[in-house]
C-alpha cells in the first residue's frame, strides 16, 4: 500500500505540475495518473483495498467543505431543485437511456438500473469545478447542487436494488425506497440537533484552549464520524458530510473549519480521481474508439438536453437551462460502483459493462472544460428571451455616456473605486455578476448593472468604446484575463487597469493587453512601508519619489518572500 502511494504522489506531482503549466484542471491530470499507473497501462499500482476507501473519503471531505457554504435556510430554499428538479432530472434521464439499452438487448431490470445509474452526474467533479470558478451560488450552480444532492440519495437506492433485481434479496423495491428516505430524513435531524445543542460548546471549548492541534482534531473527527454513522444507515457518506457542513455552516467557527481539512480534502481527493481513473481498460480505446466516442457524446446529449429542458420548463431563463445541462451532463462516479456489482451479479454482460464504463469517463474527462466553456457555448445555443431587450435598455441608458470608466467587479474593491471617482466628479459605469450585489446597489445607484463582464456584447452595451479607462476589479485572475482579451478586442486604445492579488501573472496580463496591472499585495506593502518611513522622520518628497522609483521598476525591490508557516494563501 505504502510503495502504491508513493507511486501515486509521485506520478501526480509530474502530471499536476505538467497541467498546471498548461492551464488545465487537475482534475482532469489525476485522472490521467490513473490512466497511466492502472492495470490496463503501466500497471505500477496493484490493486489494493485501502485505496478505494481513502479515495471515497476525498470526496467526503469535498462535500463537508461545499456543505459549509450553504446555511441551512439556503438548503430550504433549494428544496424545489432538489426534489423537483432532481427527480424529473433522474425519472427522464433514467427512462431514456434505458429504453435506449432494451433497445440494444439489454434486459428489462438491467436496463432499469443501469438506465437510473446513467443519468446520475459526478458529484466530485462537478462541485470541485464549480467551486473553482467561483460558480456555486450562481443560477446553475445552485440548480446542479441541488440535483446532485437528490442523485446522492438515489444512488444508494439503486445500490441496495441490485441485489433485489438479481433475486438475491429478500427486500422488494417498494420497501427498499421508502426505508432510504426515511434514514435520510431521521440522520437530518440528528445531525440538526447535534449542531444546535452538542457542536458549538465543542468549538467553543476547543476554541478556548488557542491549540490549533486541537481544532484541526475536532474538524477531522466530525467528518469522519459523520461518514461512518452514515454508513451504518446505509446512506452514501458523502451525503451525510455535506448534511453536517450544512448544519456546521452558520457557525462562528466555519472558516477555521475549512482551512483546516483544505489539506486532507485535496489529496484525499486526487486519490479519487487517480482511482476513477486506474478503472478505465485502455485497450478498448484502441479497438472501440468509434464506439466510445458515439457513447460518450450521446450520453452527453441526452442528459444535458433533458437538464436544459428540464430547467427552461421550471421558468429559468435559456442560459441558466444550458449551463445547467452542460454542468450535469456527464456521467458519475457511483455509476462506476453499480454497474461493478451488476456484474458481479450477472445482470449485465462484462463487454457491455466496459464500454460503458469508457464513455462514462470519458465524459467525466470533458466536464471541466465544458464547464470553462459553459458561457461561450450557452451563448452559441441560445440567447435569453429577455436578453436582447435588457442589452437595449443598458445601451439606451448610457448612450449619452462620454469619457466614463468601466469597472468590471463591484465588490469592495469596485465599490472603493467606485466612491473615489464619484468624489472626483467622473461618470462610471459597473458591471457585477452577483444579483445580490446589484440589487443592493441599485436602491442607491443607477450606473450598476448586472453581467458577466467577459461577454463582449455587454461591454459594448456599457460604452466601452466611448469609455476613457476600464478598471477590472475582478478578485480572479483567470476571469480577468477573459475580461482583458474581450475589451482589448473592442476598444484596442482604451487604458486598462487591472487589479491581482499578486504579480504572478502580471506579465501574462501586460501581454494581453493591460496597461496598468496592480498587485494589491504589493501595493499595500509599499504603502505601508512609505508610512512607516514618514513616521521615521524621512523627508515626505524623498518618500514620494521613492516610491514612484518602485512602481517603475515593476515593485522589484519587494521581490523574494522568506515563505513561513502560516502563508499558505500567499
Amino acid at each position: 500500500m505504502f510503495v502504491s502511494l508513493l507511486i501515486i504522489f509521485t506520478a501526480s506531482l509530474v502530471i499536476i505540475a505538467l497541467f498546471h503549466r498548461l492551464r488545465l484542471p487537475p482534475v482532469l491530470g489525476y485522472l490521467c495518473v490513473g490512466l497511466i499507473v492502472g492495470p490496463t497501462s503501466f500497471d505500477w499500482v496493484n490493486d489494493s483495498d485501502a485505496l478505494p476507501l481513502l479515495a471515497e473519503l476525498g470526496v467526503v471531505f469535498l462535500l463537508f467543505s461545499l456543505g459549509l457554504e450553504f446555511s441551512l435556510s439556503k438548503m430550504i430554499a433549494l428544496r424545489q431543485v432538489v426534489f423537483g428538479l432532481g427527480s424529473l432530472q433522474v425519472l427522464i434521464s433514467g427512462a431514456v437511456l434505458g429504453a435506449l439499452l432494451m433497445m440494444f438487448g439489454v434486459t428489462t431490470p438491467a436496463a432499469c438500473l443501469l438506465g437510473a445509474g446513467l443519468a446520475l452526474s459526478s458529484t466530485a467533479i462537478v462541485s470541485k469545478e464549480l467551486g473553482s470558478l467561483g460558480e456555486i451560488f450562481s443560477s446553475h450552480g445552485q440548480n446542479a447542487i441541488g440535483v446532485l444532492l437528490f442523485q446522492d440519495v438515489v444512488a444508494v437506492l439503486l445500490l441496495t436494488l441490485v441485489p433485489v433485481f438479481a433475486g438475491t434479496s429478500d427486500q422488494a423495491w417498494y420497501w427498499a425506497l421508502p426505508l432510504t428516505l426515511g434514514k435520510t430524513v431521521v440522520l437530518f435531524v440528528g445531525l440538526s440537533l447535534a449542531s444546535r445543542w452538542l457542536l458549538p460548546r465543542l468549538f467553543h471549548e476547543v476554541a478556548t484552549s488557542r491549540s490549533a492541534e486541537l481544532f484541526v482534531l475536532l474538524a477531522l473527527v466530525i467528518v469522519l464520524l459523520t461518514a461512518v454513522l452514515t454508513h451504518l444507515l446505509g446512506l452514501s457518506p458523502a451525503l451525510g458530510a455535506f448534511l453536517a457542513g450544512m448544519l456546521l455552516g452558520e457557525s462562528h467557527y466555519r472558516h477555521q473549519i475549512e482551512a483546516d481539512i483544505r489539506p486532507f480534502r485535496d489529496i484525499l481527493l486526487g486519490l479519487f480521481f487517480v482511482s476513477i481513473g486506474m478503472l478505465i481498460d485502455l485497450r478498448l480505446f484502441a479497438s472501440h474508439g468509434l464506439l466510445i466516442l458515439g457513447l460518450t457524446l450521446g450520453l452527453l446529449a441526452i442528459k444535458g438536453c433533458v437538464v436544459a429542458l428540464l430547467v427552461k420548463w421550471r421558468g429559468s431563463d435559456s442560459e441558466t437551462a444550458w449551463r445547467s445541462g452542460l454542468a450535469l451532463a456527464q456521467g458519475g462516479e457511483f455509476c462506476f460502483a453499480l454497474m461493478s456489482q451488476m456484474q458481479q451479479n450477472q445482470l449485465m454482460p462484462a463487454d457491455l459493462g466496459g464500454l460503458l464504463l469508457a464513455a462514462t469517463f470519458c465524459s467525466m474527462v470533458v466536464t471541466p472544460s465544458l464547464l470553462r466553456a459553459a458561457p461561450r457555448i450557452a451563448a452559441r445555443l441560445h440567447r435569453k428571451p429577455n436578453e436582447e431587450t435588457r442589452l437595449e435598455e443598458i445601451s439606451a441608458l448610457n448612450a449619452q455616456v462620454q469619457s466614463h470608466v468601466v469597472i468590471c467587479g463591484y465588490g469592495r474593491v469596485g465599490q472603493s473605486i467606485g466612491r473615489m471617482l464619484l468624489n472626483a466628479q467622473q461618470p462610471y459605469i459597473a458591471l457585477d455578476n452577483d444579483p445580490v450585489r446589484i440589487e443592493e446597489a441599485a436602491v442607491g445607484e443607477s450606473n450598476i448593472h448586472y453581467g458577466d463582464s467577459h461577454r463582449g456584447d455587454l461591454l459594448v452595451a456599457v460604452g466601452l468604446e466611448r469609455a476613457s479607462l476600464l478598471v477590472i476589479a475582478v478578485d480572479k485572475t483567470d476571469i480577468a484575463l477573459l475580461i482583458l482579451k474581450e475589451a482589448r478586442r473592442i476598444n484596442p486604445s482604451v487604458p486598462i487597469l487591472v487589479r491581482t492579488r499578486d504579480d504572478s501573472q502580471g506579465p501574462e496580463l501586460k501581454e494581453a493587453g493591460a496597461t496598468e496591472v496592480v498587485p494589491e499585495l504589493l501595493e499595500s506593502s509599499l504603502m505601508l512601508a512609505s508610512h512607516a518611513l514618514v513616521l521615521l522622520g524621512f523627508p515626505e518628497q524623498r518618500v514620494r519619489d521613492r516610491v514612484d522609483q518602485i512602481r517603475h521598476d515593476r515593485y522589484r525591490l519587494l521581490h523574494g518572500f522568506y515563505a513561513g508557516a502560516e502563508d499558505e494563501e500567499l
